[in-house]
């Protein structure tokens, strides 16, 4: 896959709401397969395409990117045959550096990039009032994946707010598939007279009534339809901390996940185990392997490895 080709498959998950890692070489020091300026993609399910050195570096490279899809905090991977090992084997050697001592290598150093891409907020907006263009329009100001969405419209699982601007139209049934969906934040924007007659006719608990803000916003004096928008963003940033602990347990398919790991017993490697991770069976447990070479020397004498 040339570098063309990774960028143009990256733009493809982007626009399609998949995370994944971006890995570049900026420094080898021989002997390396790789050299500056290769690259790959790291994927939510352990997946790498692309090419930034052999297997050995592959391994560590999707065990780390794993890691930060998970943080969502880019940082520089150093990879080197021996260094001062903490735990798991990786060391912090400085804000934004991992140093990991990789036995496998053949001798050389890498340093690759990882950057995190994580798809931004997802937010919908039903309307089409001033109000709802200005929501839409500050929103992406703001970073977010603001999009213009209609009544009946399903709700993606990752969607992060919903609010809503329609002005007495259609109010009720988004509201009672957002606040049932777990939308970390649903805004009703209405009067607090208004606003208190459509909560108290919704037929939600409690506790799913009690997540709707009405009116959506903070009262900072909004008259105007980006004042109005703004003071809702203030809201919705001011409450992120509490909508992040609450989200929803439903998750998008694409999203990162937590990764078993073990330990290859040849090389004392530790492996994320993904669908692509060589094993071999042994008393019926399997045993994971960072690279061919190390499964090829357990299957000829697994004996050898008394600790597998």
């Amino acid at each position: 896959m040339t570098n063309t080709e990774l960028l143009t498959r990256a733009d493809v998950l982007r626009h399609g709401r998949t995370p994944f890692v971006l890995a570049t070489v900026v420094h080898a020091e021989r002997p390396t397969s790789a050299k500056p300026g290769d690259s790959a993609l790291v994927l939510p399910d352990g997946t790498i395409e692309g090419f930034v050195g052999g297997t050995c570096a592959e391994t560590t490279v999707q065990r780390q990117g794993l890691r930060v899809l998970q943080t969502g905090e880019s940082l520089l991977l150093r990879i080197t045959p021996t260094a001062d090992r903490g735990p798991e084997g990786a060391q912090e050697s400085g804000e934004g550096l991992v140093t990991v001592a990789n036995p496998c290598l053949s001798g050389g150093t890498l340093d690759i990039f990882l950057e995190a891409n994580l798809p931004p907020a997802l937010a919908y907006v039903y309307g089409h009032a001033p109000i709802a263009r200005a929501l839409l329009d500050v929103g992406r100001v703001l970073g977010l994946d603001a999009r213009p969405a209609s009544p009946g419209e399903p709700l993606p699982p990752d969607l992060d707010v919903v609010v809503i601007a329609t002005h007495g139209r259609d109010e009720e049934t988004v509201l009672i598939e957002a606040a049932r969906a777990g939308v970390p934040y649903i805004g009703l924007v209405a009067s607090p007279k208004r606003g208190a007659a459509v909560l108290a006719g919704l037929d939600l608990g409690e506790e799913q009534r009690a997540r709707v803000r009405t009116p959506a916003g903070l009262d900072i004096g909004a008259r105007t339809p980006a004042e109005i928008a703004l003071s809702v963003y203030a809201e919705i940033i001011a409450l992120r901390p509490q909508t992040a602990r609450a989200a929803h347990a439903g998750t998008d398919a694409a999203a990162p996940q937590a990764v078993a790991e073990d330990v290859d017993p040849v090389c004392g490697m530790t492996v994320p185990i993904t669908p692509a991770t060589l094993s071999l069976d042994r008393a019926g447990t399997p045993v994971y392997f960072c690279g061919p070479g190390c499964q090829h020397a357990f299957a000829d004498d697994p004996s050898r490895y008394a600790h597998a």
